[in-house]
């Protein structure tokens, strides 16, 4: 009778799926799951709800300067370990010179940031875009000194300073060296003003600690990715200390727009267009 036949079952285990690994992501922003592929060519930003995912400095350059435009600068300045610091982690023991020679290879630049001179809808300026990856895009004395002499490069070129800031901070394996880069690159952005070039800073996710409170927060044009943190010390830190409860949104792009500290919030998709614009506008006499 057919309901005694043996029924026949079909074993799907091991069996491979047919959607390669890595195609979706699940976005921080919004939890909702996005085409890998879509938010690549949106510029690292979600389509659903525009998170703005953090990028390499390469690829902010790509996104933003004009094709075979930008030529890299300062390429030979390199970290050296004056005070012989060793990083203990997980019981093993690493020389500072050890943890930059990993953030080298494991980010593909030299230092924290990345400097050079190239085009933004053909305006000519000198850039600094830095790369969170090396050490948490951390100011220690050689990337305080490329900052430096981009500067200079401005001031020589006569051309805007633009910089892109993306910073956990000072670089603490370089003690008081690299709390005087503070000063250094502030004396930096100084010089531009006395030679009337125009200097654009804008503030990516994060801008905290020693680089907030330098250069990132001098420029004549502040402007900001969308949800990005900017501010000196965590918002933790801040209510550990004062036994206060911050705003909702505190040190939010959005919340630093409404006090007046940023002079304007950008999509990185827009970035190019406005960026462009300001450097005409600005372009020195």
């Amino acid at each position: 009778m057919p309901f005694l036949k043996r029924r026949r079952f079909v074993s799907v285990i091991g069996r491979k799926s047919s959607v390669p690994d890595g195609l979706w992501i699940k976005c921080p922003g919004c939890g909702q799951p996005v085409s890998r592929t879509d938010v690549e060519e949106n510029q690292s930003v979600c389509p659903a709800c525009d998170y703005h995912h953090r990028i390499p400095a390469d690829r902010r350059i790509e996104f933003l300067l004009d094709p075979d435009s930008f030529v890299e600068t300062h390429t030979n300045l390199e970290s050296l370990d004056p005070l012989g610091f060793v990083v203990k982690e997980e019981g093993t023991k690493y020389s500072y010179l050890d943890k930059v020679a990993d953030s080298r290879k494991r980010s593909g630049v030299g230092e924290s940031i990345v400097t050079g001179i190239g085009t933004v809808e053909g305006a000519r300026a000198s850039f600094g875009v830095m790369e969170f990856s090396f050490l948490g895009g951390s100011m220690g004395s050689a990337m305080g000194e490329k900052f430096c002499r981009a500067a200079q490069d401005a001031i020589r070129e006569r051309i805007p300073y633009v910089v892109f800031s993306s910073s956990g901070g000072a670089r603490m394996m370089e003690g008081i060296l690299s709390l005087m880069q503070m000063a250094k690159t502030s004396e930096a952005v100084r010089q531009l003003n006395e030679a009337g070039i125009p200097y654009i800073s804008v503030l990516t996710h994060p801008t905290t600690g020693g680089v907030y409170a330098s250069f990132a927060s001098l420029g004549d044009i502040i402007l900001a990715e969308p949800n990005a943190q900017i501010g000196f010390a965590g918002p933790r830190l801040i209510e550990g200390a004062l036994k206060v409860k911050l705003p909702e949104g505190f040190q939010s792009t959005e919340y630093q727009y409404q006090n007046g500290f940023v002079d304007r919030i950008v999509n990185r998709t827009e970035m190019r267009s406005i960026l462009g614009k300001l450097l005409l506008y600005l372009k020195p006499q």
